[in-house]
């Protein structure tokens, strides 16, 4: 192989000599990617359209050998390294300019103990690998509403998602988990074998290690659910979300409920009439019985009169693809920012329908996240996440096309979450991160008292920070 030009973990241009990618490119089961490759372009690309950046090499690893090999190869060359789960990180994470990725993407292997209603899960696992494996038993893990995503980054980063109300967070349902640490070690962690690492798994970032599995608790879920999905006219979104925050006080855990403000898609099922119409819609999933689905969930049906009402019985299956045509790879640019607020106070809903009818793009949302039920009664210490007794997060999603509207969108993304910050509760969500300008301020006020103890764990695993490329958390002795 001809030599490779890279970036060093210091920015510094090192040349790496071609003979040493062959002995990589040997060693693993899986490929090496470089500029050279005819594949490279497709390699290279994540979810996110706004993120265009070309590492010097990518390891498409098959298996944990595979991920040790490349590791020992960027810490013996000192590389800038990222590490690549589903690719669907809305900051980007999962790539570099220079440097080396880790691509986990061919590691999506899931096996199911019903018995034990657990499963065992790869790390380039997307969500809807977990999702078909464990539903052959009528099972389902806690993870999050597009199957495209990854199931490692969401982990990582906590993971809401249709059973958080019943289940808790993915990371909740974590019990045990493989890591290839950076010195190349295998070390697998559980409740009875280092259980500090486990506890930072549960929501501290990809800070400690490339994590090649996952092992979580299962439950009984459909095959059958009961879909809410009604959308209302913006204009009478007051009145809706004030209805939305009562009935929120009395709701059962079995459903959990996302609030969408938008832009009614010029497709079916909307009618011709509601296309183009500004909307605020609710959202949700009801996990149990379906008789008591309808009733429990009929409030949200009445709160005005619909534009459409797509809610009734639906697959497990169904509900959770519903929003992929939606989250494009590749074909949208994404710039997201997120809040955990304390209450959905009257002043706080006036500003985000305010802001809901300035958005820039057709293809942006304001997300209005339900908290309680599970999520805020699995102990604060259980794991790093932080933002469990929230009542809602608010999410600000700007979503468009055209690079040439890129400041155009960042800045209402920006400008929205800049007018809603004094209702925050001084945490975010670090799966919804836009590109984190705050830093580490925002790190510590969101981790809080935990920030200390990952920066601990951060110094036993990963001392020299090789793996940055997320919400670092520098090691502290």
């Amino acid at each position: 192989m001809d030599d490779v030009q890279a970036v060093s973990r210091n920015g510094e241009d090192v040349t790496i000599d071609g003979g040493a990618v062959e002995e990589l490119s040997t060693a693993l089961v899986g490929q090496v990617v470089t500029r050279e490759s005819s594949d490279y372009e497709q390699a290279r690309l994540v979810w996110n359209g706004m993120i265009d950046r070309t590492p010097a090499l990518i390891a498409r690893c098959m298996g944990t050998a595979d991920v040790v090999a490349a590791v020992n190869f960027a810490r013996a060359h000192d590389l800038l390294l990222a590490v690549r789960g589903g690719a669907h990180n809305a900051a980007g994470f999962g790539t570099c300019d220079g440097g080396m990725v880790i691509d986990l993407s061919p590691m999506r292997g899931v096996l199911v103990d019903p018995d034990e209603q657990s499963a065992w899960v790869q790390g380039g696992a997307k969500l809807i690998d977990v999702d078909r494996a464990t539903q052959l038993f009528s099972l389902a893990v806690p993870v999050g509403v597009i199957s495209d995503t990854g199931i490692a980054g969401l982990t990582l980063g906590g993971g809401m998602g249709h059973l958080r109300r019943k289940y808790g967070l993915t990371c909740d349902s974590l019990i045990g988990a493989e890591v290839v640490t950076a010195d190349g070690e295998v070390v697998r962690c559980s409740e009875d074998e280092n259980p500090e690492l486990l506890w930072g798994l549960r929501g501290g970032g990809g800070n400690f290690g490339v994590v090649t599995g996952f092992n979580y608790r299962a439950y009984p879920v459909g095959p059958e659910v009961t879909l809410s999905f009604v959308f209302y006219p913006l204009e009478d979104a007051e009145g809706c979300l004030r209805s939305y925050r009562e009935w929120t006080g009395e709701a059962p855990d079995e459903i959990s409920t996302v609030v969408v403000t938008g832009v009614v898609p010029e497709a079916e099922p909307f009618s011709t009439e509601a296309r183009g119409r500004a909307y605020l819609a609710i959202l949700g999933m009801h996990s149990g019985a379906p008789e008591a689905g309808e009733r429990e969930a009929q409030p949200l049906r009445e709160f005005a009169t619909p534009l459409v009402d797509m809610s009734g019985p639906a697959p497990y299956l169904a509900v959770q693809t519903l929003l992929d045509e939606d989250y494009p790879s590749h074909e949208l640019r994404y710039y997201w920012k997120s809040t955990f607020v304390d209450s959905l106070g009257d002043e706080l809903i006036g500003r985000i329908i305010e802001w809901s009818r300035t958005q820039p793009s057709p293809f942006s949302t304001v997300d209005i996240w339900q908290g309680g039920g599970q999520v805020a009664r699995v102990p604060e210490d259980s794991g790093a996440f932080s933002g469990r007794d929230a009542p809602f997060l608010v999410n600000v999603e700007a979503n468009w096309k055209a690079p040439a509207d890129d400041d155009e969108n960042v800045q209402w993304a920006r400008g929205f979450y800049g007018d809603i910050e004094e209702f925050s509760t001084g945490t975010m969500y670090f799966n919804f991160p836009g590109r984190l300008e705050e830093g580490q301020d925002l790190l510590q006020s969101s981790f809080g008292d935990k920030y200390a103890r990952l920066a601990k764990l951060k110094a036993q695993y990963d001392p020299k920070n090789m793996f940055r490329l997320n919400q670092n958390i520098a090691p502290q002795p």
